[in-house]
């Protein structure tokens, strides 16, 4: 049996209307200090989201993403947040904001494989 470690997770939801607090699930972050780990996995389903609201402009959300995964990659194109360690990186992205793109609050868990988690959280809360 392996050791299991802990590791947090947030789902990610686009919010097209703020004010009216409907949300449709696109993707989840999952971090593992003691793994050193921080992932994301998305996708957008284009003909879902613009039956969901139908003046959305799709390219931008997966801009948005896209942005969200340079920070969550440590890479150049995240700006500044991109160079924090995985915590804070991690924090930023999880942060409460009213914007189109929004985390859920942060859940815990056990795992000895958070690259595995993140794929089966992912199938649950997006697919």
């Amino acid at each position: 049996m392996q050791n299991k470690v802990t590791y947090e997770f947030a789902v990610i939801r686009v919010v097209p209307k703020v004010e009216r607090e409907e949300f449709m699930n696109v993707g989840v972050l999952l971090f593992s200090k003691p793994k050193k780990y921080l992932g994301m996995k998305y996708a957008v389903n284009e003909n879902r989201l613009k039956a969901f609201a139908p003046d959305i402009e799709i390219d931008d959300i997966i801009n948005y993403l896209n942005a969200w995964e340079s920070v969550c990659d440590g890479s150049p194109n995240g700006g500044t947040i991109g160079t924090f360690d995985i915590a804070s990186r991690f924090r930023w992205l999880a942060a409460s904001r009213s914007t189109i793109i929004q985390s859920s609050k942060t859940h815990p868990g056990l795992c000895s494989n958070p690259e595995k988690v993140l794929e089966e959280l992912f199938e649950l809360y997006v697919l």
